[in-house]
């Protein structure tokens, strides 16, 4: 499984560009899998529903099945987040794992810049960055794409993972 990543600040488009990036990679026959970091109190369950009770009854973990999908949810109860190779301990096998946040972890990723966020460039404090995507250009000996250009991208990152 080839990993790669999407960093940058709320708000900069990281989901956006992802979410053009998969469809470009899937037409090349490639299974895509994702993990998304998300903030502190996201919840994908219902309130009222069955495997919400079930959960906030005291349930560790709960898995919904039905013939189009299943979803494993697991609460963490006070203890602490696992790191992002537990959670790809998690996955089915796959060509390629792209992986949004995780902002500082040591995985190649390109970076998702927009000026307008109003934070600083991680790129110079990361070297796992390799690439910037922004709306704008940079000072950067970075290779350097339109955030837009989602075809350009694709394909440096397939090439980088040596995909494409």
């Amino acid at each position: 499984m080839k990993i790669f990543g999407f960093a940058g600040y709320s708000g900069s488009g990281k989901t956006t560009l992802v979410e053009k990036l998969i469809p470009l990679v899937t037409q090349r026959g490639l299974k895509v899998s994702l993990i998304k970091h998300a903030h502190h109190t996201f919840d994908v369950d219902t309130p009222g529903k069955d495997s919400y009770r079930h959960r906030q009854a005291g349930c560790t973990e709960v898995l919904v099945t039905s013939s189009r999908r299943w979803v494993l949810m697991h609460e963490l109860r006070g203890r602490p987040e696992p790191d992002l190779g537990e959670h790809i301990n998690h996955l089915s096998p796959c060509d390629l794992l792209l992986v949004e946040g995780f902002k500082y972890e040591n995985i190649p990723k390109i970076e998702v810049f927009r000026a307008e966020v109003g934070e600083p460039l991680l790129h110079p404090n990361d070297s796992n960055i390799i690439a910037i995507a922004t709306d704008q250009r940079l000072e950067t000996r970075l290779p350097q794409f339109d955030l837009n250009d989602a075809g350009k991208i694709a394909d440096f990152m397939l090439k980088h993972v040596g995909l494409g």
